[in-house]
């Protein structure tokens, strides 16, 4: 099985074998990874915060605010001494946040996925899904180091990181609202709180007005498929990815269970599935190699052309790009939708 491009939280990501709700925002690995209770609003009203407060009061950006302590998404205290000035982002969701808070001339190295921006693709790579090269990142000086949750980073490692004497601080989103709250979680472990605040603002505010132009549309019984070269593979029932699929306009076809997302086919072929979305249509699965698979062709999706392809990078990465991959993924669900 490919492991799913979703981060940490799905949400993990991948190359040869990508998912974990990636990633990026990223759910599986090889088998699954379990994961918090399904959001039920979109409202940035509405979401609750989660947050971690700074133990310091003064401005992020000027440096003053360190040494700073604050919680990580494990509920892990962490000191930083100093602001950080020698970073590495062990997932590529936090590596598009750090670039995307304009800290990305502060991060020395990342993992094997994290391919956007383009500067972070000449980053050497330290990393990979459930593994760590603590030797490295240790010749490189880190002063701070932000891993995934969820074995994403292998716990070994970040034990072994903070022994040494390195920050850690593990990020992990198992929710839509999650992403942002993480956001400002970077942002204040970097000096960038004020930074942070605003992107976060902005996501959830992108967010909320996608997920609202759907709210009128009919919810087709809506398939993700994360994998199908042999078993079958699509959200669990309290995912992030099932999730993603709610807040864009889907009544999302899941395994049944909380922390498995393997489905069998007698189950995907009773809930008959109005819309497939190809989220590894990256490794070349196509609508018609869907139609030739045994068994397939009686689901209403199949049979009424409703196999479709979404930039499943983007939906399931735990980052600032989050709101263009539920773009992507309203629109494969809704093609005709009016989105602002």
């Amino acid at each position: 099985m490919r492991t799913p491009d979703l981060d940490p939280s799905f949400t993990a990501e991948a190359r040869g074998s990508r998912f974990l709700v990636r990633g990026g925002w990223t759910v599986v690995a090889a088998a699954a990874i379990t994961i918090a209770a399904l959001l039920a609003a979109c409202s940035p009203a509405d979401v609750p915060s989660q947050s971690p407060v700074p133990s310091a009061s003064a401005p992020a950006t000027d440096g003053s605010a360190f040494p700073l302590t604050l919680t990580d998404d494990e509920d892990t205290s962490v000191t930083i001494p100093a602001r950080p000035q020698r970073i590495v982002s062990l997932t590529p969701g936090t590596t598009e946040i750090l670039f995307a808070l304009g800290a990305g001339d502060r991060v020395l190295a990342t993992d094997s996925a994290s391919d956007y921006p383009a500067a972070a693709q000449a980053l050497p790579d330290v990393a990979e899904f459930g593994t760590v090269d603590v030797e490295k990142i240790v010749g490189l000086e880190a002063d701070l180091v932000i891993a995934g949750g969820s074995g994403y980073t292998p716990p070994e490692g970040v034990t072994k990181l903070r022994s040494l004497g390195i920050p850690v601080v593990v990020v992990y989103a198992p929710t839509v609202a999650a992403v942002s709250d993480d956001i400002e979680l970077v942002a204040a472990s970097v000096g960038l709180a004020d930074e942070g605040t605003a992107l976060a603002d902005t996501v959830r505010g992108d967010l909320a007005a996608l997920a609202a132009a759907t709210e009128g549309l009919p919810k087709p019984r809506t398939f993700y498929e994360v994998d199908a070269t042999n078993e079958i593979y699509g959200p669990a029932a309290a995912s992030f990815l099932a999730e993603m699929v709610e807040l864009a306009g889907g009544a999302p076809v899941t395994s049944g269970s909380g922390d498995s997302f393997e489905i069998s086919l007698e189950r995907l072929i009773a809930a008959d599935p109005e819309v497939i979305v190809l989220g590894d249509a990256a490794f070349g699965t196509t609508a018609d190699l869907v139609a030739e698979r045994p068994g397939w062709a009686v689901m209403t999706a199949v049979r009424e052309g409703a196999v479709r392809v979404a930039d499943d990078k983007l939906i399931t990465r735990p980052g600032p790009r989050l709101a263009q991959g539920l773009r992507s993924l309203i629109l494969a669900i809704h093609p005709d939708a009016l989105l602002p």
